[in-house]
């Protein structure tokens, strides 16, 4: 038998539900989205490929290039960022890659060069770490290598990896794509595009953009197309020729989640509002609050730490670790009940540490009010 179909009196009734206030969705993505943002998604369906898809792009890309600094345009396809990692693999690799690896999402970009059929290696450093230009130097010194792919904010460990110079040493290597996931980089770390000459860098929607997940975005240099020019392997859905000659009649080479168009819109109005850098600086502003709370609990008492050093630390998301014997779990369910969402650690991290993401649209008072409520858990 079919499933009921829910009555339009239980639609109302749910539309009508007061919302949970702004403030308490810490997770490190997805993000909190502002109501007004989701309800962006409400305009009625135009057809895609008509000219009211045209006119809502061609507001939507001078938005995108400001928050990624770029004048090349921007690609945006209905898919997670995983896809545009992929995109990068299949356009931008073309015999060897090397993988910067220090954590979960980096690991996985090099299993998918390899899924892709590219012969790729690793350079690893410890998960709370980040690369430096002189280790990648070393290793791309007499070899063979023609891309190589980099997290910039490391979701999994709260770590940033130092691009633009990374970037540089790849370059004076040789003839290296650069091929960056910037998912919780971009619209909250500073990010300059062109001027750092990144090859490739892409995100997703719901991570400092504060939107609704299942967008994707991405942007290539000049270069990295004449790369896909020569390789017939690139594929279909992530075929960044076909983007560039749909960015250009301001079009989607595939059919858009056209609600999520409406949303994509409204929340590059808030952004260009305040200003990507004023975004930027009040990204830092949470990030330093929440290291300020990590040495006020260790004068209380609780052994907390951060496990990356200052300069590594992401603006965007913070891991905690815990003191030596106690678990995330309780204490996520335990703020879970006083309202608060924040994650617990990743991956092998996942019993040890605490993940705040203080992104997209919080401001640094709504993070005081999530880390009061974190003090009385760890500290009744």
């Amino acid at each position: 038998m079919r499933a009921p179909v829910p009555s339009l009196i239980y639609l109302d009734t749910m539309a009508m539900t007061d919302p949970e206030p702004f403030g308490r969705f810490f997770l490190p993505g997805p993000t909190e989205v502002r109501r007004e943002i989701l309800e962006a998604q409400l305009h009625p369906m135009i057809g895609h490929r008509g000219k009211g898809m045209e006119e809502l792009m061609s507001r939507i890309q001078p938005g995108l290039q400001r928050v990624f600094r770029t004048a090349r345009p921007v690609y945006v396809a209905t898919a997670s960022a995983t896809g545009f990692m992929e995109g990068a693999i299949r356009n931008g690799a073309r015999r060897r890659v090397l993988s910067l690896v220090n954590g979960a999402f980096s690991e996985r970009f090099h299993a998918i060069a390899r899924a892709c059929g590219v012969t790729a290696d690793r350079l690893d450093v410890p998960w709370s770490e980040a690369h430096t230009p002189a280790a990648l130097a070393d290793a791309l010194d007499g070899k063979d290598y023609d891309a190589i792919t980099v997290v910039h904010s490391e979701t999994s460990t709260g770590v940033l990896n130092p691009i633009q110079e990374l970037t540089a040493a790849a370059h004076d290597a040789g003839d290296i794509a650069v091929l960056v996931d910037s998912v919780t980089g971009i619209a909250g770390a500073p990010t300059e595009t062109d001027a750092w000459h990144l090859d490739f860098i892409l995100t997703g929607s719901q991570k400092a953009l504060a939107l609704p997940p299942g967008l994707a975005f991405g942007v290539a240099a000049e270069p990295l197309l004449a790369r896909a020019r020569a390789n017939p392997g690139r594929g279909v859905y992530f075929d960044f020729l076909e983007f560039e000659k749909s960015c250009a009649a301001n079009q989607t080479p595939n059919t858009p989640a056209l609600s999520l168009l409406y949303a994509l819109a409204a929340q590059l109005e808030r952004i260009d509002a305040e200003g990507i850098e004023v975004r930027w600086a009040r990204h830092a502003a949470m990030a330093r609050r929440t290291w300020e709370w990590v040495a006020e609990m260790r004068e209380l008492g609780i052994a907390l730490t951060l496990p990356v050093v200052e300069r590594s630390r992401s603006p965007t998301v913070t891991c905690i670790a815990l003191p030596p014997g106690a678990s995330s779990a309780p204490v996520v369910a335990e703020l879970k009940k006083r309202g608060f969402v924040i994650g617990a650690g990743y991956g092998k991290m996942k019993d040890t540490q605490l993940r705040i993401g203080h992104m997209g649209d919080h401001t640094v008072a709504e993070l005081d009010t999530l880390l009061d409520s974190l003090r009385t858990v760890l500290r009744p």
